[in-house]
């Protein structure tokens, strides 16, 4: 079956060039446009919708109101963001999106949100309820993260440590260290399921970029990350027997 589709925007000739790279896929089928929310929901109490393509900034009620409005549904559908302001990606998946995607819409950005709302579909459901950001295992596969003022969606796995320092938590990734707005503890729970492990109360690393493992006195070791820096990371005693059942080592 194919996944029903509703374009909400305020401007029709971006409706229309969604509709026009949506139209590449043969899992989806635009049934609905509307150019604001009070439209949507009257659309969407009429016709069941798998996924709503949603813009942001609308006269009126904003797509932010809108999603959460949606999310308190009984079968709610999937919400995938489509908009030009990327400051708004930590509020966005505060209310549950299933993706973020920055205007002008890229066909393999696009490809990769209708692959996640197809796998919720093909476990027989919606989109997931409302959850606290950083709730449940594997929730997202990007994490929203911030640099110079600006927000910013990274791929999870591109990290390379988690860090506290000073009450922030940053994701280093390459040469820059990205602020994110979890705790440390918050992160682990967001993490949890995924190739990271907590290795000190300051620290998680993602297990794929450990490059070297060295032994001190008294059984404690230390990690050389695979970055640039070549970041030398210290592992609790008490998460050491953990990690090595986890590494083999």
């Amino acid at each position: 079956m194919k996944l029903k589709a509703l374009l909400v925007d305020d401007e029709y000739p971006a409706r229309q060039e969604l509709r026009y790279v949506l139209s590449r896929f043969e899992e989806i089928e635009v049934v609905g446009e509307a150019a604001s929310a009070p439209e949507a929901l009257h659309l969407l109490q009429s016709l069941d919708f798998s996924v709503v393509f949603l813009d942001i900034q609308m006269p009126g009620l904003s797509g932010l109101a809108l999603s959460s409005i949606l999310g308190k549904l009984a079968n709610p559908p999937c919400v995938v963001f489509v908009t030009a302001y990327d400051e708004y990606a930590v509020k966005a998946f505060e209310v549950s999106a299933v993706d973020y995607i920055l205007k002008p819409v890229e066909e393999n950005r696009l490809r990769k949100a209708i692959e996640r709302v197809k796998a919720i579909a093909d476990k027989g459901g919606k989109a997931d309820p409302p959850a606290e950001p950083g709730e449940g295992p594997n929730r997202y596969s990007r994490l929203p993260v911030e640099l110079s003022g600006r927000t910013f969606l990274v791929d999870i796995a591109s990290i390379a440590y988690i860090y506290s320092e000073n009450e922030n938590v940053y994701g280093r990734i390459g040469r820059d260290s990205y602020l994110t707005r979890l705790t440390i503890a918050g992160m682990e729970k967001r993490l949890a399921g995924q190739e990271f492990f907590r290795v000190h109360r300051c620290y998680i690393v993602n297990l794929r970029k450990v490059k070297e493992i060295v032994p001190y006195f008294n059984g404690a070791y230390s990690l050389i990350m695979d970055d640039e820096a070549k970041t030398e990371i210290p592992v609790s005693r008490n998460r050491v027997k953990k990690l090595r059942s986890l590494i083999g080592f």
